[in-house]
């Protein structure tokens, strides 16, 4: 069985800072912070998922800077294969719609947070990129 495949979007506001999305405490992996994004969809580019999926969970609109490495991990429920993109705010202003709480954080605050554990090496490597 092939892994799904899922987006996630390393968000950067003009100030540097980088948004985080924790999950509903009902949800699964409920009370971690994770990148906002989802699952690619059949016949869906990854860049496609990736709009629809901020549109739905943020209301905003993006320009997509570049990528960082892929993601393979398994939480017990099967393979996934995370594909991190990292973006700015092209329109709209981040709202919570599927999240239980969403907040603009600098290095200091992203390196504090419970992170999901398949969002930690996308968090690793764009740290890296800007230091």
């Amino acid at each position: 069985m092939s892994a799904v495949k899922v987006v996630c979007a390393v968000i950067v506001n003009e100030a540097g800072l980088v948004l985080a999305c924790k999950r509903g405490s009902g949800r699964y992996l409920g009370g971690k912070w994770e990148f906002p994004g989802g699952k690619v969809e059949p016949q869906e580019s990854a860049e496609e998922a990736l709009h629809r999926e901020l549109h739905e969970e943020l209301a905003i609109s993006v320009l997509v800077f570049k990528n960082l490495s892929e993601v393979r991990w398994n939480y017990g429920r099967g393979d996934m294969l995370l594909l991190p993109f990292v973006c700015g705010i092209r329109d709209g202003t981040p709202r919570a719609l599927e999240h239980e709480q969403i907040r603009w954080c600098d290095e200091a605050e992203l390196a504090a947070l419970d992170w999901a554990e398949a969002d930690v090496p996308v968090l690793r490597e764009y740290l890296e990129t800007i230091r």
